[in-house]
């Protein structure tokens, strides 16, 4: 074990033994870092993880989901991740795929530095997650479906170019604000990623991108569909940022790579 893996495990270990002490829960937790103001922790986290994980959550106050509107609150990041580190977190992550890929491969990277550098916390970003899973399943040739406008669908190809993948196609479904929309069905979420992933008939993976979707029972039905892998922005940040805990992530029945962990 490395000094640094050293500390950080006695980091976790004695918040797990002040969480005894007071009679709360020893299980680890896992602050999550999102771009609206006020988002709670979402339903997916209980259902994937319904035991042996605490949850906490605070927001940015990203109002729209364009390159100038992360501009405004991407400098909030690190004092949100500060902040859930002195409420107890031992790993943090950001639930904001676009807010963290929408300047590139080494702008992801120095984040995550930067979270761990300010906190003394392994982290991770729901971009990193996607990365991660891609490479867990194999997937190469991507079939892309977004929430996003134009440019910031673009800066995702962009983004998992510079990450080592072909993108074969990505297409978004315009959005800016979900308030100025009736909410994404699971039905129309479905059929668009189809659509898209039949568009680029040779992909060998998926990747459904904006933490806003919901997209966790949508992950087999889709999987066994299009008779490739899947990879989310919700559902496997969740995965990865329970994983720096120490936890397997597994959480069967929700597509191929939640199920083997």
């Amino acid at each position: 074990m490395t000094d640094r893996s050293r500390r950080r495990f006695l980091k976790i270990a004695s918040v797990g033994a002040a969480f005894t002490a007071l009679g709360v829960s020893g299980d680890p937790v896992l602050g999550l870092i999102f771009p609206p103001a006020n988002t709670p922790v979402p339903p997916e986290a209980y259902l994937m993880y319904p035991s042996g994980v605490q949850f906490l959550s605070l927001g940015v106050g990203l109002e729209r989901m364009t390159p100038e509107g992360y501009d405004q609150v991407v400098g909030r990041i690190v004092p949100a991740a500060k902040k859930l580190a002195t409420d107890g977190a031992n790993a943090i992550a950001v639930m904001g795929t676009s807010l963290t890929f929408y300047k590139g491969a080494a702008f992801n990277q120095q984040l995550k530095e930067s979270i761990t550098k300010a906190t003394g916390l392994p982290s991770t970003t729901m971009s990193t997650a996607i990365i991660d899973g891609l490479k867990a399943v194999g997937g190469h040739r991507l079939a892309v479906a977004t929430a996003y406008n134009e440019e910031v669908s673009r800066r995702l190809r962009v983004f998992l170019e510079e990450s080592g993948f072909e993108v074969l196609v990505v297409k978004g479904l315009g959005i800016e604000r979900f308030e100025d929309r009736a909410p994404v069905t699971q039905d129309e979420l479905l059929t668009f990623s189809v659509g898209v992933w039949k568009s680029a008939p040779k992909a060998d993976a998926i990747v459904i991108s904006c933490g806003a979707l919901k997209t966790l029972e949508l992950l087999a039905p889709l999987e066994q569909r299009c008779k490739v892998p899947v990879v989310s922005s919700l559902p496997h940040a969740l995965r990865a940022g329970v994983r720096l805990l120490g936890l397997s992530g597994r959480a069967p029945g929700y597509g191929i790579l939640l199920s083997k962990g």
